[in-house]
């Protein structure tokens, strides 16, 4: 499996704390250890409210981030879990994306989504259709960046979205273009577009809910003809790791005071990974098996804790 790992940018309240002239140096530090740790893969979020609740701590914008390590970092690759379709139009996402691929020297990894965030989405003035329409509009979208990216002049008609003869250049680095992760598990509409279009799926971090919607992904695969082992299956979960109970408590306490709750409830939370680096290996080695190739992670404690480090020195190899 491969292995990427968060920079703390504010929406999940991890710059709690941080005073605002160190919010930056936090991030980058955060990136620049991932790095030398041994991940393969930076993220962050496209968001622009806090979660659970909207709140006023800071929310860092996902590709004035994508931009900005994409100059100041220098093998990691660089991702996004995931960008909203709805937050720009598709040929300018296209655009963006293509000189952070040239910026970082060909490290873009491009993950896009329908878009959930309904708060969000009005408090910023944005429309928010019904589930099927952002699906239809992710599935335009696709087309038209994938076009951007490899065609010198690209032209799609769609039910939302149209271009005509659009030109961008510069073209990615990446040949023939940036991998493209197409993430969200809806069964019926979701996953026929990651099908058709995606080269990684993104899934919940739970054994059951990865095998049902694998098996689904391949039932669609069959049906518009593609092959199924073409499409990198990955999750994408929280985790703390400690190497003694103490540590994990305090750990867990500190966490949950990010998110406004308390350790008991934030460690029950589905999608988060709370132990020894044992474990941690023993609850990821079945989801390996089940053909998982790439495990986003996020740790709350990044911007103040080591659980990033014990899951590189012992848990990536517990698992290779």
């Amino acid at each position: 499996m491969q292995y990427g790992g968060f920079v703390p940018q504010g929406w999940r309240m991890d710059l709690m704390g941080v005073d605002p002239p160190d919010h930056w140096p936090t991030m980058l530090a955060a990136a620049h250890n991932l790095e030398a740790a041994g991940f393969d893969s930076a993220w962050v979020y496209d968001h622009f409210h806090t979660v659970p609740e909207p709140t006023q701590e800071p929310t860092y914008e996902c590709w004035t981030l994508m931009a900005a390590l994409a100059a100041t970092t220098d093998t990691i690759r660089l991702g996004q879990m995931c960008t909203c379709n709805s937050y720009r139009p598709p040929s300018y996402m296209a655009k963006l994306a293509s000189c952070v691929d040239v910026i970082s020297g060909g490290r873009l990894e491009f993950a896009i989504g329908a878009g959930w965030y309904e708060h969000e989405y009005l408090a910023y003035g944005y429309e928010f259709p019904k589930p099927s329409v952002r699906i239809g509009q992710l599935a335009e979208a696709v087309q038209i960046i994938k076009a951007m990216w490899t065609d010198d002049l690209a032209t799609f008609k769609g039910e939302h979205y149209g271009i005509d003869g659009a030109i961008n250049r510069p073209k990615p680095v990446q040949d023939p273009h940036p991998p493209l992760w197409v993430a969200g598990g809806g069964e019926k509409l979701t996953l026929r577009v990651v099908a058709q279009h995606a080269d990684y799926a993104n899934f919940a971090p739970d054994l059951d809910t990865f095998v049902r919607k694998s098996d689904i992904l391949a039932e669609h695969c069959e049906a518009v003809g593609r092959d199924y082992d073409d499409i990198g299956r990955t999750l994408h979960a929280e985790f703390i790791v400690a190497t003694d109970p103490a540590d994990l408590d305090a750990k867990l306490a500190r966490a949950g005071t990010q998110r406004g709750i308390t350790a008991e409830e934030y460690g029950r939370r589905t999608g988060v990974f709370a132990g020894s680096p044992a474990e941690i290996a023993a609850a990821l080695e079945p989801i390996r098996d089940a053909g998982c190739v790439y495990v986003i992670c996020y740790f709350p404690d990044i911007a103040w804790g080591d659980s990033y480090e014990l899951f590189a020195s012992q848990v990536i190899p517990a698992l290779a």
